[in-house]
């Protein structure tokens, strides 16, 4: 019998979100790590929050929606509020319940910018890898870090003189709206010189010979070669000393134990400033020979040991960090101005890579 098209209701109706969700949903086993994560925050939390004044959105909820908004690709803010309107599966993981009134996209952003004071993102991230069931998966001794650019939400024609911060006046009333032509052929663009009008911290950079130059920021990623968890990230401004900076600043919070451990890299970290820097630190440079056009500053010392293939196979996993963040977590060109707004974005994305890979690691049994 065909059944008919039409809608049934009824005066009162109850919805139990947590049967919605089925038993081995992926995002069960998540829900529960960022909650345990949440916990371990909310001194955190308090400190950023005042006693007085109308209740905010509790950033419980704000990062477990921001979660979201990276998991789905969710484009914008009000795109994410439009899904937690109806969505039951973002009202569960988020915590609203079924008859609870979404926020306004504003009131969120608003909000989402005052984690960004207290350095919520990075503190989440570590929170996350301190869990003791995930703690246990995390190599100790052996490293992987690379960078990556991220390009800025700035459009070449806001990059402008330093001292002409103003739009030049065009030569007749453009025809096509506010959008209009320009010609930067035979103009020199440097970033002593110009800075972007839109967001001044971004930087003019071009990653290798050939291609073109963007405004851009620079992203780093450290790795743990146990599992490929992203276990540290930071964004800098570009340039051609960033890499190696970066690098040093992360690789530098695990060397402080007994024991070497090792850091895996490309050819772009083969510099000898920065294999001594790392010697200095007791930590072993499995870093790729750059030998075209001068010496090495890794040795046989290093290559000889079968732990230097070993570390030069597994580095290239980092990318996939990179790759997840870029195709689904935004940061292809990410949607945030200022260098803080955007090394917040990118630390929710790296939380969220790990977050999405944790089901399936902690489903496997452990070797003994």
């Amino acid at each position: 019998m065909r059944g008919q098209d039409s809608r049934s209701g009824s005066l009162f109706s109850y919805v139990d979100l947590e049967q919605r969700v089925r038993s081995d949903h992926p995002l069960r086993t998540i829900r529960t790590l960022v909650n345990e994560a949440l916990a371990s925050l909310d001194g955190r939390f308090g400190e950023i929050y005042s006693e007085i004044g109308r209740p905010s959105i509790p950033p419980e909820q704000l990062l477990r929606a921001m979660l979201l908004q990276a998991f789905y690709s969710l484009r914008s803010e009000r795109q994410l509020m439009e899904q937690l309107d109806f969505n039951l599966l973002f009202r569960w993981f988020v915590g609203l319940g079924i008859d609870d009134p979404v926020w306004d996209a504003s009131t969120f952003s608003k909000n989402r910018d005052r984690l960004l004071d207290g350095s919520v993102a990075a503190a989440f991230l570590s929170a996350v890898l301190a869990i003791p069931r995930v703690k246990r998966l995390l190599s100790q001794d052996h490293f992987s870090v690379d960078g990556t650019l991220i390009q800025a939400w700035a459009s070449m024609k806001s990059f402008r003189p330093k001292d002409d911060a103003t739009p030049p006046t065009p030569p007749e009333p453009p025809a096509g709206g506010r959008n209009t032509e320009v010609d930067f052929h035979g103009q020199r663009l440097s970033n002593d010189t110009h800075r972007s009008t839109t967001d001044p911290e971004a930087k003019l950079y071009r990653k290798g010979r050939g291609r073109e130059a963007k405004l851009s920021f620079m992203g780093h990623l450290l790795m743990e070669n146990r599992n490929g968890l992203i276990v540290d990230g930071c964004v800098t401004q570009a340039n051609g000393q960033a890499e190696r900076t970066a690098a040093l600043a992360m690789i530098e919070k695990h060397a402080d134990r007994p024991g070497r451990i090792t850091l895996g890299a490309d050819k772009g970290y083969d510099a000898e400033d920065f294999v001594n820097e790392l010697r200095s630190m007791n930590v072993t440079p499995h870093i790729a020979r750059n030998i075209a056009g001068r010496r090495s500053a890794v040795d046989g010392r290093t290559t000889r040991h079968p732990g230097y293939a070993l570390s030069q196979r597994i580095r290239k996993r980092i990318e996939e960090g990179f790759g997840w963040g870029k195709e689904f977590g935004l940061l292809r060109r990410i949607r945030m101005r200022g260098r803080e707004r955007v090394d917040m974005a990118f630390a929710f994305s790296a939380a969220a890579c790990n977050l999405i890979r944790l089901p399936k690691l902690l489903a496997e049994p452990e070797v003994a």
